[in-house]
């Protein structure tokens, strides 16, 4: 485990609400799920059960200014950036209280105010956005560094490839998460990168690549803050790789028929929830009992943001052709 400089978030006071924060985006994952089994959810979404640390890790050490791109699996990304568990829950009800008033959607919450340019349901439809935005920061001397998410299978996208190549040529502050949860779908990485790290292709483009436990929340902040600053600094763009595992399948409708059952029962044993509470008790930062009020306090906001869904309007017909254009 990389040790946190001391101008980063290394506090009791800033590293304990983060436990709750996992446990938030954990709880929140698992009653889509169960809602989306049930038939009170529609349209399709795409859980990160098991990614809680790279989410959390990440966003910690960004400023409240600073911007995020996230992607079709992003329920986590937009609650570690601050976004409100009731308005996201009443998105996927398809409420107007939701962040989309309804009419987004798991793939498309978003909210500017807290930096969150939007989840993305185009797989590596954020690399642009992302580039635009630090091109942005650059341009008009703003210092607000981007944060782009993407998955080892969106690094053979296009988009990828052209957007690092442009950030490292003009040195935009964007830094290229990528989330390797060892499947794109159904293909597991191996068989569709010739490379043993995604994060190595960050040579070709002159710029720094690292790899990282995306299961470990203090790896995760080390290496994301080294980044943040060089970028800030006006050193140009990063690549960093976190390698974790989703617990679920690629959608609600994925049977994880392609992998085996003692896999997903070793990852399973890295939970990083587990591991982040082991080293801030290791810490003397909290107590078991302590941890345990905080997961109990987390289940009841998402037990009550589901009451807040349920308890929300649904839009009429008269509101169809509002917020849209041509």
């Amino acid at each position: 485990m990389n040790e946190l400089k001391q101008d980063t978030v290394s506090s009791k006071e800033k590293l304990i609400p983060l436990y709750k924060q996992m446990w938030l985006i954990r709880y929140f994952e698992e009653k889509v799920d169960e809602f989306f089994a049930k038939g009170m959810i529609h349209g399709t979404t795409h859980l990160a059960v098991g990614q809680e640390a790279t989410a959390v890790g990440s966003c910690a050490v960004l400023n409240e200014d600073d911007m995020i791109t996230s992607t079709h699996r992003g329920h986590g990304h937009c609650i570690a950036k601050g976004a409100e568990v009731n308005r996201m829950m009443a998105e996927l009800f398809g409420r107007t209280t939701g962040y989309c008033k309804g009419k987004g959607g798991s793939m498309h919450i978003a909210d500017v105010s807290k930096g969150n340019l939007g989840a993305n349901g185009i797989v590596g439809g954020g690399f642009s956005i992302a580039t635009g935005a630090a091109l942005t920061s650059k341009m008009k001397n703003q210092g607000k560094v981007v944060l782009c998410y993407f998955g080892d299978g969106a690094s053979n996208e296009g988009s990828f490839h052209e957007a690092v190549n442009l950030a490292s040529i003009w040195k935009l502050p964007v830094i290229f998460f990528c989330e390797n949860n060892q499947y794109g779908m159904s293909g597991p990485v191996k068989e569709m990168v010739n490379i043993e790290n995604i994060a190595q292709r960050a040579e070709a483009y002159g710029i720094p690549g690292h790899v990282v436990e995306g299961n470990d929340v203090f790896d995760v902040m080390s290496i994301v803050q080294e980044a943040v600053d060089f970028a800030r600094n006006g050193g140009g763009p990063t690549i960093i790789e976190a390698k974790t595992y989703r617990w679920k399948g690629h959608s609600k409708s994925d049977a994880k028929k392609y992998r085996t059952r003692e896999e997903e029962k070793e990852w399973r044993e890295k939970d990083p929830i587990a591991r982040y509470k082991e080293q801030l008790i290791a810490k003397g930062f909290f107590t078991e009992e302590e941890a345990e009020a905080l997961r109990k306090e987390a289940k009841q906001e998402i037990e009550d943001s589901v009451e807040f869904a349920k308890n929300s309007p649904e839009p009429g017909l008269e509101t169809l052709m509002e917020d849209i254009y041509a």
